[in-house]
């Protein structure tokens, strides 16, 4: 008996190249048939005979049969497709596509499969699609082939080369054609060309593929195969190189979110938030409020939830923000202890607030389609939701910096920054100042939680998160400076994650914490020192 390898690969080739179903009617309905007859291995037999005639129509018999709905119906005998419709079935002659509807199960016998004739029927339906009139189909049956093992198909390959005319599916064929042709006894000089596509196809993979075939190869093709591996280590480690920067960078956005809030607050009235972390919190709840509010309502804006939940969140955390200043903050200025102590309780209260209403697990924001997927270049993925988080971060920092550089109130937060008292006595209300620059950095610490939201789950312990880090980049920038803020946001994010591959990512925290603080030592005002008198005191 021919192993079933070579017989798919006899009936798919001539299928390739003829195009056409080379088996009739009269001579494929036997063959249907015998599937009912006989043992398990005679079952086996029988698929493999199937298989050869490279006839489309086997495709549903042969799925059906591996799905355990392939039937024969008792009163003829005859082998039939069939779909459960409530306590009854359909029976579908497979060749002529006849029907008998409500039949009862009584009236049928099952064709039954084990697991290992299941694997045979997927492997060579799967083989099938190289042929398919759909592109994408093709594709994928191409790139599967790529981790095969069965160099018996190498000719089914070569003849598919010939007849396809997609590029990327050619080359898909080449990749995968390039791999068998180093596990057969081929020529060096066929190996040595196969080993040239698996390099310009590059990757983990092409690596992983080099290395499984090099103890099989002579010695002077295993020269050209090490030499090969180490040009790809090469562009692996450059691609590595960009993408932990991205990371970074990513990092970077997401810090410079949750910390420019806390740069203005701390800037203007230097009080220490604890709280801060909790604002970002809130943002993130009210983002997945506003989801389930949206699911629920109206499924059909879903897509849209976050243009709801931002100036919703931005509300939300800066309502908090103002009663906190004009609740609590207001009665602590000038006794930095107590400040931070209140702030800390506020925080415990308003984490058990959320805990009580909406429960102490995790919950799930869905990211929009817009959000979700991933660019790939070359060896570097770049997701979609890290570069909207980038883009609204440079957004919401260009915002900010307008803010404060062009409006009537920004210049009233800008000169209480720098002289208080000069400001009071120019007639700057300078308690309002105080609870209007809070309530905007809480706003905007809720608008960074609509954005973590994309990245992770939503719990009670999400501000705790990044608010050690929040207060990193703050003194490490420059208190009050919104530069300062964005190179130290970005600086550290980069630190960290081209630090973590070398000593982990516990250590690499504690060795960027351990430079701040040498940095602080030598320059207390952070990179940029806040100007003024302010700066003096």
């Amino acid at each position: 008996m021919f192993p079933i390898r070579l017989l798919l690969i006899g009936a798919l080739i001539c299928a390739a190249l003829t195009g056409q179903v080379s088996a009739h009617h009269e001579d494929l309905q036997p063959k249907i048939q015998a599937l009912a007859a006989g043992s398990l291995k005679d079952r086996a037999r029988t698929v493999e005979a199937l298989l050869k005639t490279g006839d489309s129509r086997i495709i549903p018999v042969l799925q059906h049969l591996a799905a355990g709905s392939l039937y024969v119906r008792k009163s003829d005998g005859l082998v039939v497709l069939t779909h459960k419709t409530g306590a009854s079935y359909d029976a579908t002659a497979p060749l002529t596509g006849e029907v008998t509807a409500g039949l009862a199960k009584r009236a049928l016998k099952k064709i039954k499969a084990n697991n290992s004739l299941r694997r045979r029927i997927k492997k060579g339906l799967s083989l099938f699609a190289l042929s398919s009139p759909e592109e994408d189909e093709r594709l994928a049956a191409a790139q599967t082939l790529l981790t095969s093992k069965d160099i018996s198909i190498l000719p089914l390959l070569e003849t598919r080369l010939e007849a396809e005319q997609d590029e990327e599916i050619r080359t898909a064929l080449l990749e995968a054609k390039a791999a068998m042709t180093l596990q057969s006894d081929a020529s060096d000089a066929e190996k040595t060309a196969a080993i040239s596509i698996l390099e310009e196809m590059g990757g983990r993979q092409a690596m992983s593929l080099l290395s499984q075939v090099e103890p099989l190869l002579s010695k002077a093709v295993k020269e050209q195969v090490l030499a090969a591996k180490g040009r790809l280590e090469s562009e692996r480690q450059l691609w590595e190189l960009l993408q932990n920067g991205w990371y970074g960078l990513s990092l970077g956005s997401v810090l410079l979110l949750a910390s420019i809030g806390l740069a203005i607050t701390f800037g203007v009235m230097g009080v220490i938030n604890m709280a801060h972390g909790e604002m970002v919190m809130i943002g993130a709840y009210t983002t997945y409020t506003v989801q389930t509010v949206i699911q629920s309502v109206a499924p059909g804006l879903l897509e849209f939830s976050l243009l709801f939940a931002l100036p919703l969140a931005f509300l939300a955390a800066g309502s908090v923000g103002f009663a906190m200043e004009r609740g609590v903050i207001r009665f602590l200025y000038g006794r930095p202890l107590e400040t931070l102590l209140a702030t800390w309780g506020i925080s415990l209260f308003l984490q058990q607030a959320v805990r009580t209403i909406f429960g102490p697990t995790n919950q799930e924001v869905i990211n929009p389609s817009w959000m979700s997927g991933a660019i790939e270049l070359g060896g570097l993925s770049l997701t979609l939701n890290r570069i909207w988080i980038l883009l609204f971060a440079i957004a919401v920092f260009a915002a900010l910096f307008l803010l404060i550089k062009r409006s009537h109130m920004g210049l009233q937060m800008r000169a209480v920054t720098q002289n208080r008292q000069m400001a009071s006595s120019m007639g700057i209300r300078t308690p309002w100042v105080d609870a209007f620059t809070f309530a905007l950095g809480s706003g905007i610490a809720g608008i960074a939680g609509v954005a973590l939201s994309q990245i992770g789950n939503v719990s009670p312990n999400l501000g705790q998160t990044y608010i050690i880090d929040s207060f990193m980049v703050v003194v490490f920038g420059g208190v009050g400076n919104l530069w300062g803020t964005l190179i130290g946001a970005l600086s550290l994010g980069i630190a960290n994650k081209f630090m973590e591959p070398l000593a982990g990512a516990v250590l690499a925290k504690i060795l960027v914490l351990a430079f701040i603080i040498l940095f602080i030592q030598k320059r207390p005002s952070g990179l940029f020192a806040l100007k003024g008198r302010a700066a003096q005191s």
